[in-house]
């Protein structure tokens, strides 16, 4: 089964948006609905926190569930020795985390198109799933401490970015009786609006996205998956048609340019290569002032919207802006 809607650099994702939008929303019913039952939690049991995975469940057991919990993804085989020292660590966490993600074991050995649609180059590797979005963790071996602190920010990041808090666990559940029934959605004021702009960027049309994320933040200007999936749609606009042999070619023979830069920077975060875009702009605030450095300057904060201000990579970058400015 192809994984949808992945991007191994975990920058531009427009599909996450949706998923995003749609998890907030089952996360809200979810505590009402316990709330209305007093208290009752319809939990998971613990020993569902950790599940094996092959080519066939991966659309419903890691696509579909990652809308609600960060999916962590264990890459193994039976014959790596390494892998055994990892797995029961990362058995372990996922039980201690209480929900707050869930982990699939994924075994190489039957599940080569997965392995290969990850871009798995060695066992053990880890990857995350959140909101239908693929994010490499780490790969070979590493100590606990590394394993939480990548944890910990993982769970920061889904529950900051994509409102997911995790599953309910219960202790007294018996394992596998959890109700996996999806609830339904309950319909938000701008739903209508976030939907067709979904729609307008699955169809190709990124204006019309555009136009229809700037209607939601004209009602609400802080709304955030239409602020994010407003800047993403711009991105993707602005480097719509370009010939990136061209616009690359300009910025390496023009360097002073800051339109070539700014345009080549576009590029670089398209395809993945964020800090190279945005090392890009921040060298050319350096060589720049007035005007120009303000422009490259507005740039890179649209740029720094697009990843996300949770992404330490953004966190780095600011630091080295401030010291470009300052």
């Amino acid at each position: 089964m192809q994984p949808r809607n992945m991007s191994m650099s975990g920058v531009v994702d427009l599909a996450a948006v949706k998923a995003a939008q749609e998890a907030k929303a089952k996360a809200e019913q979810a505590r009402a609905q316990a709330a209305r039952q007093g208290g009752g939690t319809g939990g998971v049991s613990p020993a569902d926190l950790v599940i094996d995975v092959d080519e066939a469940g991966f659309e419903q057991e890691v696509l579909q569930r990652s809308a609600e919990v960060p999916v962590v993804i264990d890459f193994w085989a039976e014959w790596c020795q390494p892998c055994k020292q990892l797995s029961p660590v990362l058995e372990r966490l996922a039980v201690e985390y209480n929900g707050r993600f869930l982990l699939a074991r994924i075994d190489v050995d039957a599940n080569q198109m997965l392995m290969q649609q990850f871009g798995v180059q060695g066992i053990p590797a880890v990857f995350a799933v959140v909101a239908g979005q693929a994010l490499p963790l780490f790969q070979g071996a590493a100590g606990e401490e590394q394993i939480r602190q990548t944890l910990d920010q993982l769970v920061q990041v889904a529950e900051q970015r994509f409102g997911l808090t995790g599953l309910t666990v219960d202790p007294d559940a018996d394992p596998g009786a959890a109700d996996q029934t999806t609830p339904a959605v309950p319909v938000g004021p701008y739903d209508a609006l976030l939907e067709a702009a979904v729609q307008a960027l699955d169809a190709g049309d990124l204006g019309g996205a555009v136009r229809a994320y700037k209607n939601v933040l004209n009602d609400d200007p802080g709304n955030p998956e239409a602020k994010l999936g407003l800047a993403q749609a711009e991105l993707l606009q602005r480097v719509e048609g370009a010939d990136p042999q061209q616009v690359r070619k300009e910025a390496a023979d023009r360097p002073d340019d800051v339109q070539a830069q700014i345009a080549a920077a576009d590029l670089d975060l398209v395809g993945g290569h964020v800090e190279d875009a945005f090392g890009r702009l921040i060298d050319t605030v350096r060589r720049t002032a007035g005007a120009d450095r303000d422009s490259v300057r507005l740039r890179l904060l649209e740029l720094f919207e697009v990843v996300g201000a949770e992404d330490p990579r953004v966190a780095a970058a600011r630091r080295a802006l401030a010291r470009a400015l300052f």
